[in-house]
């Protein structure tokens, strides 16, 4: 039976977390491992302060019990200790999700949904990192407005594909996400990651530096310049889920006859 981690960075109580759990059930052996916090905007971030605590928990599933462990630390360091501590063996797939608020364009790297993909691609192991279009005011909560059924019926599917058949080279982790309005029946695409940013942080109010000031985001999008191929256009122009394949390999591509072209110009 395969085994599948599932893992977020909103946290262990996540009703998006509970959601990926239930509906993967059907594919194989699910074991969560979640951070005890939230934290979302880690990236695959590693802050040495981290104590890596791992406390074992019980998560209702479908009205069933549904061993799970939360753990001190970032999406990336959870993924450490779930394949490093807890797991019997490595997983044959890897799923963060279901994540509060899509993760699109140029900020992927900042997501702390994405960065728990990563780090587990990083070992090997294929990864989905699956996120839900929500207004901003939700990301950071466990609103129970949210329907996660349409995400849950995609993420279980990708999912069964990624276990039937092995992903082609060079793509490490597939990003899903689903538009807000999505049901089973919405279609979905390929796309690529938009250069734009579509949340952009907003200025602090504060009288003084030395008051508190969080940076807050709001999104942005410049459809005039906007990519057709890409994770923004599917998801907010044509409403259709987008499915993006990443890389660990972070290399340009550009050509080094290109580059040479450069140098030679600015010698």
């Amino acid at each position: 039976m395969p085994l599948i981690l599932v893992t977020n960075d909103d946290g262990i109580r996540s009703p998006g977390l509970r959601a990926a759990a239930a509906a993967l059930r059907t594919l194989g052996q699910v074991v969560v491992v979640a951070p005890v916090d939230q934290w979302s905007g880690a990236g695959r971030s590693m802050p040495a302060t981290s104590e890596g605590r791992i406390y074992p928990e019980t998560i209702v599933v479908n009205g069933g019990a549904l061993r799970a462990y939360a753990v001190e630390g970032t999406p990336a360091q959870v993924v450490d200790h779930a394949i490093l501590e807890i797991l019997p063996r490595p997983p044959d797939l890897v799923v963060s999700g279901i994540n509060y608020g899509e993760n699109v364009g140029s900020g992927v790297t900042i997501s702390g949904t994405v960065g728990a993909a990563l780090e587990a691609a990083s070992f090997g192991i294929p990864a989905l990192a699956v996120s839900l279009q929500a207004p901003v005011e939700h990301h950071m909560g466990y609103s129970e407005e949210i329907d996660f059924r349409a995400a849950a019926y995609f993420t279980c599917l990708f999912a069964g594909a990624v276990l039937r058949q092995a992903l082609p080279f060079d793509v490490d982790v597939l990003k899903i996400d689903i538009p807000a309005a999505a049901t089973p029946a919405t279609p979905w695409r390929w796309t690529r990651q938009s250069r734009q940013r579509y949340f952009v942080p907003v200025r602090p109010m504060r009288r003084r530096p030395t008051d508190p000031g969080p940076l807050g985001y709001r999104v942005e999008i410049d459809f005039e310049r906007l990519e057709p191929d890409s994770d923004i256009y599917a998801l907010v122009v044509d409403g259709v889920v987008s499915v993006t394949p990443l890389s660990l390999d972070l290399t340009s591509r550009v050509s080094e006859k290109e580059l040479s072209q450069w140098w030679e110009k600015a010698r």
